[in-house]
């Protein structure tokens, strides 16, 4: 008879074939309950699993952070099932669970529409109200691929013959409707009750632009009613906030398909960016960094020497003149070794620290782009630190700071952090991966004890240190890395002379704050909204007059106020009063100044904020000093 050990450290015998259910409900009928799966030896399992060896056992409850996700993984399923339904046609693909939702890619011969969401969830919810069991079947690959060959599934088809003939593939069966998954699954559609579907986009089946593309439906799923509720509200509150709409409301900039994923700034728009350009040259002026600008277009080369060519391969845009293949730069740091190698560097020249506001170019797949966010053409706050190994604790530690400090200062509170380790796909040795790695982890540790590990995910070059901040809407966006790289300065024939008068090589620090000025951007008018800090508006004072007479008035206040550092416009157009401050709030414009008669008579102003909040009779002096401490 086996022995299991619970979490609070009880240890007991149970008879053979006890399923992690009758665990649970051994444990008690109110645990069993709400259980959705169970834990063997640290391993998520199904509840209709047999304990067979002796095991440490948890039970996963459904409004347990691993539960919420497995509610969600078999609302995927769900998708299948009624699309199987509405749709007998339909071929399934793919539908794993993602940041509080699921998605199910399906290749549907119907153009689903929002409407055809609809009358989906609605044959969801008849499916889950039957409060049907979940069954689970463990088959060999061959015989699941005999399943779905049957039922003319070829995306399932194509995954199972990937998979070796005698292994076994667990197979979940929704009444008439059949799917294979890793699992666990909830045991019965009474535990799937509070979900919605959200939106339908396209995808490439395996994300392979050489692939059919998919039709891609997304949902989510919650715990209770109000977790939706809240949930929806915020992704309602999203696409109000959307960049490309308060974009257009605010005429900042556009796109057009002649340049597609390549921005249009509008005077409004292009303002905000040089704001944004001179706070971080301050930053990195006042760090020690010299900024340099560098080719557009290099050598294939080059490219081949860095490691680059491999690694983005198509996603590079290239060109050819003179029997020679060039390519344009998808990023900055083989120029950047290209500056440090003129001339010779002793020890006394490091660090040396150079940055730049490189444009580069990525031939991201037309499907994935998404205004700012994902742009083919934008501009990194790119810099890199060459120094000896024993600076490189110092230098890290800095970095850390500084990163915290400049997303403080923008409006960012809440911020994660990663290490992320080697990828698969790797130049340089395992010494000097295990090196390197060690070195940010210290560097962490000291700085950012809660850090989490993300293995495999570092850059082909070297591990990395990535910061990811939290929005005002609760969305996560990975911005900011350094990069620590032993390897591209060999490659590319850095060095220096050291103490001894030896030639030795650097060791180069990868660092972006921002990431893509263009994306943090987006990510700065979502998280505020479209109303941005006051310094970083690109109209921050409107002087409307109620009537002609008032233009000369008018005119003096403007002066005063462009003399004192403030971007201040003038409304003269022949609207009345109360359109042009409603035009000016929709516009988030922080203050628009009112002159009538009365201001003309007395010299002072009357002012309106974006908050509604009134300034009746106000000296232009006093305004100025009330502005001055917003800046």
């Amino acid at each position: 008879m086996p022995k299991i050990t619970l979490p609070d450290g009880h240890k007991k015998e149970i008879p053979d074939n006890t399923t992690l259910y009758d665990i649970a409900k051994d444990i008690s009928n109110s645990l069993a309950k709400v259980a959705v799966a169970g834990k063997i030896n640290g391993q998520l399992r199904d509840l209709s699993v047999v304990i067979e060896n002796d095991s440490n056992i948890e039970i996963i409850k459904k409004n347990d952070d691993e539960g919420i996700d497995i509610v969600r993984h078999s609302f995927a399923h769900l998708i299948g099932h009624a699309i199987k339904q509405l749709y007998p046609n339909a071929k399934m693909a793919i539908g794993p669970i993602i940041k509080n939702g699921f998605y199910y890619d399906i290749d549907c011969e119907e153009s689903l529409s929002l409407d055809d969401l609809k009358t989906i969830e609605k044959k969801i919810k008849d499916l889950v109200s039957s409060n049907y069991d979940v069954v689970r079947k463990v088959v060999t690959a061959k015989e699941a691929l005999s399943v779905f060959i049957e039922r003319d599934e070829p995306y399932k088809q194509e995954i199972v013959k990937e998979i070796p003939d005698d292994e076994e593939i667990a197979l979940y069966f929704h009444q008439e409707y059949v799917d294979m998954c890793r699992g666990p699954h909830v045991p019965n559609t009474k535990f799937l009750k509070h979900f919605k579907l959200t939106k339908i986009s396209g995808a490439y089946w395996r994300g392979n632009s050489d692939n059919k593309m998919l039709q891609r439906i997304y949902g989510t799923a919650w715990d209770k009613k109000d977790e939706l509720d809240n949930y929806i509200q915020k992704i309602e509150d999203a696409e109000k906030n959307d960049h490309r709409k308060i974009g257009k409301q605010q005429d900042l900039f556009h796109f057009q398909e002649e340049a597609p994923g390549m921005v249009f700034w509008h005077h409004k728009g292009w303002t905000i960016y040089q704001l944004l350009k001179s706070f971080m040259r301050k930053i990195n002026l006042d760090s020690g960094y010299k900024e340099i600008n560098t080719p557009q277009i290099l050598d294939r080369t080059l490219w081949e020497k860095s490691g680059h060519w491999d690694k983005f391969g198509d996603m590079i845009f290239t060109t050819h003149s003179e029997k020679r293949d060039y390519a344009v730069k998808p990023m900055s740091c083989p120029g950047h070794l290209q500056v440090y190698n003129q001339g010779l560097k002793s020890y006394r020249d490091l660090p040396l620290k150079l940055c730049e506001f490189g444009l580069v170019h990525r031939n991201e797949p037309s499907g994935t782009l998404h205004g700012l966010m994902r742009a083919r053409q934008f501009v990194q706050d790119d810099a890199h630190i060459f120094c000896t190994e024993s600076q490189l604790h110092d230098e890290i530690t800095k970095l850390i700071k500084l990163t915290f400090k400049v997303y403080k200062e923008l409006g960012f509170e809440n911020i994660k952090v990663a290490l992320s380790t080697r990828p698969e796909k790797r130049v340089g040795s395992e010494d000097i991966w295990n090196k390197s790695e060690k070195i940010l982890e210290n560097s962490l540790k000291e700085n950012v004890p809660d850090y989490i590990t993300l293995p495999g995910e570092g850059a082909f070059y070297g591990p990395k240190i990535e910061f990811t901040l939290t929005d005002s809407l609760d969305r996560e966006w990975q911005c900011g890395t350094v990069q620590l790289d032993f390897s591209m300065p060999t490659a590319l024939s850095a060095s220096f002379i050291d103490e001894n008068g030896e030639k030795t090589i650097p060791v180069m620090v990868h660092r972006a704050i921002l990431g893509s000025m263009e994306r943090f951007i987006g990510i700065l008018i979502e998280h505020y909204g479209g109303k941005l800090p006051f310094w970083l508006c690109p109209e921050q004072i409107i002087i409307a007059n109620i009537a002609d007479k008032h233009v000369e008035f008018a005119r003096k206040i403007e002066k005063e106020l462009v003399e004192s550092n403030f971007r201040c416009f003038l409304d003269l157009r022949n609207e009345k009063i109360g359109y042009k401050i409603r035009e000016h709030i929709i516009a988030k414009v922080p203050y628009v100044v009112i002159i009538g008669d009365k201001e003309v008579s007395s010299g002072n102003i009357s002012v309106r904020e974006y908050d509604g909040t009134e300034h009746d009779s106000i000296s232009v002096d006093d305004f100025i000093k009330k502005l001055s401490s917003k800046k």
